[in-house]
C-alpha cells in the first residue's frame, strides 16, 4: 500500500465527517479532466511509509473522525484492505473514492467490512463514458456491475459526476438519470483546473446550467446537489 499524498485535514471530502485523505497513485483510466495527473501516471515518489501515517493518525485521535483513500484509483493498491482495517482498528471510519472500474476489487473491500462510505465516480453517460474516461473501446460491464452493487445498499455510498463543459451536455444528464434511477444521492461536481490536469482547454460548465440538469435529475434521483460551484 503505498502513500504518494496526504492532506491533514479536510472537512468537505468525507460527508459528515472531520477527516484526512490519503492519495494513492496510479490509474486504469485517463480522464483527461483528472485533477491529480503526476498521481495517476505514476510520477510521484512515495509520499510517506505506512508506519508514518499511523503515527500521524495516532496524534489525530479525537480530532479526526474518518480517513479517505483517492487516487488515482485506490483499488489498484496491494495491501488496500489490510490497511483500511488496521485504520478502522485504530477507531476512525473510513471512505473509499474509485472509478469502478475493478468491480471484484470492490466488492471485496466492501464484502471484507473494510469501507463504511463509498463514493464512486460516474464519468458520463454510457455512450460517452470511454470518450470521458480517455480509455478507446472501455468495457462498460464492471463499472455497470458497481454501479448494481452499490445501489444494492451493502455499504453507504454516493455517486459524483465532474462536470465539463467540453464533455458533458443536458442530454447526457437526462441519460445518466435513467441509469442511475433509483440511486440514494448523486453529485455534480464543478470542474476546476488545479494546475495539474491531463489535458488543456477544459472549463466549468455555467451555474445556471449546473441548477437545471440538477433540478431535471432530481425526477429520477431524490436527492442531487452540487459541489464546488
Amino acid at each position: 500500500m503505498r502513500i504518494d499524498g496526504l492532506q491533514t485535514l479536510t472537512l468537505l471530502d468525507y460527508p459528515g465527517k472531520v477527516a484526512c485523505t490519503v492519495f494513492t497513485s496510479g490509474c486504469n483510466m485517463r480522464c483527461p479532466f483528472c485533477h491529480n495527473a503526476s498521481l495517476v501516471c505514476g510520477e510521484v515518489p512515495p509520499f510517506m511509509e505506512k508506519e508514518e501515517f499511523f503515527a500521524f493518525l495516532k496524534k489525530r485521535t479525537g480530532v479526526l473522525d474518518g480517513v479517505c483513500v483517492t487516487g488515482g484509483e485506490p483499488l489498484l493498491q496491494e495491501g488496500l484492505i489490510p490497511f483500511l482495517l488496521e485504520v478502522k482498528e485504530k477507531g476512525f471510519t473510513t471512505k473509499l473514492d474509485t472509478n469502478g472500474l475493478l468491480h471484484d476489487r470492490l466488492r471485496a473491500v466492501v464484502e471484507a467490512g473494510a469501507v463504511d462510505y463509498v463514493a464512486m465516480d460516474i464519468k458520463n453517460c454510457k455512450a460517452r463514458y470511454a470518450e470521458t474516461a480517455g480509455v478507446p473501446g472501455l468495457d462498460l460491464a464492471p463499472i455497470e456491475k458497481s454501479v448494481q452493487f452499490l445501489m444494492e445498499g451493502s455499504v453507504d455510498y454516493e455517486f459524483r459526476t465532474t462536470v465539463v463543459k467540453e464533455l458533458h451536455n443536458k442530454a447526457d444528464f437526462d441519460e445518466i438519470g435513467r441509469w442511475l434511477k433509483g440511486a440514494k444521492c448523486y453529485f455534480l461536481q464543478s470542474f476546476k483546473d488545479s494546475g495539474d490536469i491531463l489535458s488543456l482547454g477544459l472549463s466549468p460548465m455555467e451555474k445556471a446550467d449546473l441548477l437545471e440538469i440538477r433540478d431535471r435529475l432530481r425526477a429520477e434521483i431524490p436527492v442531487v446537489e452540487l459541489r464546488g460551484v
